[in-house]
């Protein structure tokens, strides 16, 4: 397993790959070469970034059957995706900001699939040979405007609502690992990508039916039952397998 990463050291910014307490500093961002520069730093010197600048974001919903029951929706038969503004990305131990304290809003945890080569129509046999690897993700989702609106697109997309990393992770098997949220130290959600209706691979094959992904595209693949509500105060640690956990608190937009 490699890791990745975008990083800050005062106000430059940079991509490196992390190995051990080191960071070696690239070139380029990670996806399009990995060329160091030979400049390395320690992790505990520098700030941990966005480790993705994707030019879309896409969601699948409903993909745990766990979660479908608790939302008391019934499957579709097909992956259910729609899109998420990358203005809402949020990077480890940043700062979740409700939109509207009055609704309800609450915490999914997702494994998410970062794309490494344009991907259009792609067979499922052939998918994961376009996935560059694997991150955590959480969906935060404004139950109130979810239902009267009956779309994803808004009630998922204001800043700060998919907060993501802490680093992305290549050259590894994601079929079978846990998967966890954290709420002030107490479990909330706990599942296996195992229990995944619907595969990376057939997810990465669905959506890219008819529909472009670029390298460097982001998806999430869906949250395990046991989601809930955030308040103003709230510590979360997401966690997949060995990865480092993404952790971040919450409070009020301004």
């Amino acid at each position: 397993m490699r890791t990745f990463g975008g990083f800050k050291l005062g106000e430059e910014f940079f991509y490196g790959e992390v190995r051990g307490d080191e960071v070696h500093v690239l070139e380029n961002a990670y996806w399009i070469d990995i060329e160091p520069t030979g400049e390395v730093t320690k992790l505990s010197l520098v700030e941990v970034a966005l480790p993705v600048t994707p030019s879309k974001l896409v969601a699948v919903g409903l993909n745990y059957a766990d979660h479908i029951a608790e939302m008391k929706r019934t499957p579709l038969g097909t992956p259910l995706i729609w899109f998420k503004a990358p203005s809402s990305l949020l990077p480890h131990n940043g700062t979740i900001a409700i939109a509207f304290p009055e609704h309800q809003t609450d915490f999914e945890v997702e494994l998410a699939v970062m794309i490494g080569a344009t991907t259009k129509n792609v067979s499922v046999e052939h998918a994961l040979e376009h996935v560059y690897g694997y991150t955590i993700a959480e969906d935060i989702s404004d139950r109130d405007l979810q239902k009267s609106e009956k779309q994803f697109g808004r009630c998922k997309s204001f800043d700060t609502y998919t907060p993501v990393g802490p680093f992305v992770h290549t050259d590894l098997d994601v079929s079978d690992l846990p998967i966890t949220l954290r709420q002030n130290g107490e479990v909330k959600q706990q599942a296996r990508t195992s229990q995944m209706i619907y595969s990376v691979a057939e997810i990465v094959s669905f959506a890219s039916q008819s529909i472009t992904l670029a390298p460097g595209d982001l998806i999430l693949t869906g949250t395990p039952s046991g989601v809930g509500p955030i308040r103003a105060g709230d510590e979360l640690e997401a966690r997949i397998g060995e990865w480092s956990p993404l952790c971040n608190s919450v409070g009020f937009a301004r």
